[in-house]
């Protein structure tokens, strides 16, 4: 089957391979060339990944049967709704059902409507003098979100949280003056993980849960950026996460589901929930509506299920199972000095892949272009895949030597110190559990 992947970073290269591990016959586009994708792919366009037009035009080039999407920003466009009308089925949530990331304010409503579990308390608001009322009423500390899209990276981006209210009226003060709104929630206090999900609109089939490292430098310090690495267990589940809290999780990505088939926007794709594990169970801090990167390259090296299969699955309404390797994964992004706020661009790093490949890890590329040039943000992922975490976080490090150029990367990811530093976080909140394995 001819199938076209949208999008050239780190999680498409993951996408890619699994995908053409399943058999496939890969086309790409993306605005620049990913070396790792330019290899398995039988065509490459170049486009951006919004340019919807030229998307389509590729896709009708090369006779694709199904199409792949990486990236939020084309879906935010509406790039499934125009595959769909050209007849050819897309892997994604069409632009109405995308709202679930692209819209916060969409989304708390559908959740507060639907009475789905893991909710928080929020308003949205215009006026300015309105918004500081109610936050020196609420009294107690609040999270100020912009409501559209953020791309992750920056220093006051999705969970902007604060203990000073002061600050974050001054804050929501000029989201009201750049946007027109601002999405105020209750603060929540706990330790995040990734839940990612396949689902064809009514049912809903489980990844490994992952736990992203979203600042930029070691002991979780400095800015806040697309990920700098992330891991999973070989349980499926993490360290700090009780079953019953996994279940619970499990159950608002399925209550969700239904709540957007229930509200006419049925969802299909990959659903990822950003949950906070609070001592009273998880709350769901944002939806995404795709793969997360890194937390794609923690899963799909583990699917044993057939991603091809997966795909038709979601786009015929009939999915199957997804079964997974019981391993556990580490990954460490290697980004250009100066990212997030003013990262070094045009230089050319140098990258031993048969070294690499040696140390038995993964190597995944994403903005760095074929001539291996740094483009500004995340460059190189390296993945260590292992019966425990300690050797996966080993088998990522060691890859790491092999990589040559003007690049940072966070050396803690994945290693006991940091593990054990989130338990003992999750009991300072007054959650009471037994580690899990891992």
């Amino acid at each position: 089957m001819k199938v076209l992947l949208v999008g050239g970073g780190g999680r498409e290269n993951a996408i890619g391979e699994a995908l053409v591990r399943s058999g496939a016959e890969l086309y790409v586009v993306s605005k620049h060339r990913n070396p790792g994708l330019a290899r398995l792919a039988k065509g490459y366009g170049l486009a951006g990944e919004t340019d919807i037009k030229k998307v389509i035009e590729f896709a009708k080039m090369w006779g694709i049967e199904l199409a792949f999407i990486g990236p939020e920003t084309p879906l935010e466009k509406g790039i499934v709704d125009s595959f769909e009308s050209e007849g050819i089925p897309a892997v994604g949530p069409t632009k109405e059902a995308a709202q679930l990331e692209t819209n916060k304010a969409f989304a708390r409503s559908l959740m507060e409507e639907y009475e789905i579990p893991g909710r928080k308390l929020f308003r949205v608001f215009e006026d300015v003098s309105e918004m500081r009322s109610w936050i020196d009423d609420f009294g107690r500390p609040v999270v100020v979100k912009p409501l559209g899209l953020t791309g992750g990276k920056g220093v006051k981006v999705v969970g902007y949280q604060l203990q000073d209210n002061e600050e974050a009226k001054a804050y929501a003060e000029e989201l009201i003056q750049k946007d027109g709104k601002v999405l105020i929630e209750e603060r929540t206090d706990g330790v995040e993980f990734t839940f990612q999900v396949f689902t064809d609109g009514k049912r809903v089939l489980p990844m490994p849960l992952a736990q992203d490292y979203p600042h930029a430098y070691e002991s979780d310090e400095g800015p806040i950026t697309g990920g700098m690495g992330s891991y999973s267990c070989s349980s499926h589940v993490l360290p700090f996460v009780p079953r019953e809290d996994y279940e619970k999780a499990l159950e608002t990505l399925k209550a969700t589901v239904e709540a957007m088939r229930k509200n006419g926007t049925p969802y299909k794709g990959i659903l990822y929930g950003q949950f906070m594990l609070s001592k009273d169970g998880p709350v769901i801090i944002e939806y995404n509506a795709r793969f997360g990167d890194p937390e794609a390259m923690n899963v799909l090296p583990l699917l044993k299920t057939s991603l091809l299969e997966i795909a038709e699955g979601i786009v015929d309404g009939n999915l199957g199972r997804a079964r997974f390797e019981n391993k556990a994964t580490v990954v460490k992004y290697l980004a250009p000095r100066g990212y997030p706020l003013n990262p070094i661009k045009g230089v050319k790093v140098q990258v031993d892949e048969k070294a690499i490949t040696k140390t038995g890890a993964k190597l995944y590329y994403a903005s760095i272009d074929e001539n291996f040039t740094l483009l500004g943000s995340r460059a190189i992922a390296v993945v260590g895949v292992a019966d425990t975490l300690e050797e996966a976080e080993k088998i990522a490090q060691n890859a790491i030597g092999h990589v040559k150029g003007e690049l940072f990367y966070r050396r803690d990811v994945g290693t006991k110190e940091s593990v054990e530093k989130r338990i003992g976080l999750m009991r300072e909140f007054g959650k009471e559990f037994e580690p899990n394995s891992c």
